[in-house]
C-alpha cells in the first residue's frame, strides 16, 4: 500500500514523528504533538481537527494531505507506516507496553498457595506461607543434638558403656586364644551378654533426649541443633512455638521408639520404623516425619 508523504508517528520512537516521503522513511524527525480526540493508534498518522475541503479530516488522513486510504486486509510490510494492532504477548516475545511479561505455561504474577512458594524459594510451606525445612537441615540438626545428648547423658550412662566395652573386649580375646572356632550358640551368648549393658544406656539417653527436646521446643521452638541449622518446630496451622501437649507427643514418639528398640528381636523390627520416621519427609507432601503427624507439627525455616 502507498501512503502519501507527510509526518507520521515514528514506529521506533512513539514519542516523536518521522517524515515519510511517499516511498520510504527519511531522517527528519520532530517531537510528537500532544494527543487529541482525533489521534489514531500507535503507528497511524497524526490527526487534526482542521477542515479539509470543507470536511473534517478523517481517521488516518494526514493534515493537509490526500483523502484517507481504505485499510488493507493484511498488515503493511515493514518499513511503511500503517496501523499497528496490539497483540497479546506470546511465548518468547515481549509483552504489550504496560503489561507484565508472560511466558507460556506460567502466570503473569506468581501466586503463593499452600505447598507452592514464590520462584526461587522453597515451594513447600505451611498454610500461612512459612517455608518448610529441607531434609538435610533436619539431618544436620539431629546429628548435632545426638552428639550433644551423648555427652550430656554420659555421667548417667558412662558406667553401662564401660561394662559393655569390657564384656565385648573379653569375648574377642577369648575367641582369639581359643584353638577351635566358637559355635553359634557361644557367639550368640557372648553378644547378648555385651548388648545387655547397652539397654539401660539407651533408655537413659532416650529420657535425657525427651527432657531436652521438651524444654527447648516449648521454650524456644528449637533445640541447639535446630537453631544451628536455621529451623524450628511449630504447629502446622499456628505460628510460634508449639504448645506443650504437642511437643510431649512428638518427643514421646521418639522416646517410645528408643525404649522399644532395646527389646531383643522387637528392636530389630522397630529399627525399620525408626528409619522410616527419619525418611518420611522425603516423600510426604507436608514434609512431616511420623512424629510430626502424631503431634500435628512442622519443621520450618526460621
Amino acid at each position: 500500500m502507498d501512503f502519501p508523504a507527510g509526518w507520521y508517528d515514528d514506529p521506533q520512537h512513539p514519542t516523536q514523528q518521522r517524515y515519510w516521503d511517499g516511498t520510504a522513511w527519511t531522517d527528519e524527525r520532530r517531537p510528537r504533538e500532544q494527543p487529541s480526540p482525533y489521534q489514531g493508534q500507535y503507528g497511524q498518522p497524526a490527526q487534526s481537527p482542521q477542515q479539509y475541503g470543507g470536511q473534517t479530516a478523517q481517521h488516518g488522513q494526514v493534515y493537509g494531505g490526500a483523502q484517507p486510504q481504505q485499510p488493507a486486509q493484511n498488515r503493511p510490510v515493514y518499513g511503511q507506516p500503517g496501523p499497528v494492532q496490539p497483540q497479546p504477548a506470546q511465548y518468547g516475545q515481549p509483552a504489550q507496553y504496560g503489561q507484565p511479561t508472560q511466558q507460556q505455561g506460567y502466570p503473569a504474577y506468581p501466586q503463593q498457595q499452600p505447598g507452592y512458594g514464590y520462584p526461587g524459594q522453597n515451594r513447600f510451606t505451611t498454610p500461612d506461607g512459612q517455608p518448610l525445612s529441607g531434609w538435610w537441615r533436619r539431618v544436620l540438626a539431629r546429628v548435632i543434638d545426638s552428639i550433644l545428648i551423648f555427652f550430656v547423658s554420659l555421667p548417667l550412662t558412662g558406667y553401662f558403656w564401660v561394662r559393655y566395652l569390657d564384656v565385648y573386649t573379653d569375648n574377642v580375646e577369648r575367641q582369639m586364644r581359643s584353638t577351635t572356632p566358637p559355635t553359634f550358640s557361644e557367639m550368640l551368648n557372648s553378644s547378648m551378654a555385651a548388648v545387655a549393658w547397652t539397654i539401660p544406656a539407651a533408655i537413659l539417653t532416650g529420657l535425657v533426649m525427651f527432657g531436652y527436646e521438651y524444654l527447648m521446643l516449648t521454650k524456644k521452638g528449637a533445640t541447639i541443633g535446630k537453631s544451628a541449622a536455621g529451623i524450628a518446630v511449630r504447629l502446622r496451622d499456628v505460628p510460634g512455638p508449639a504448645p506443650k501437649p504437642a511437643i510431649a507427643r512428638r518427643a514421646g514418639v521418639g522416646l517410645a521408639l528408643t525404649v522399644l528398640g532395646t527389646v531383643p528381636v522387637l528392636g530389630s523390627l522397630l529399627g525399620i520404623l525408626v528409619l522410616l520416621n527419619y525418611l518420611w519427609p522425603l516423600w510426604d507432601d507436608k514434609k512431616q516425619a511420623l512424629w510430626d503427624k502424631v503431634a500435628g507439627t512442622n519443621v520450618v525455616r526460621t
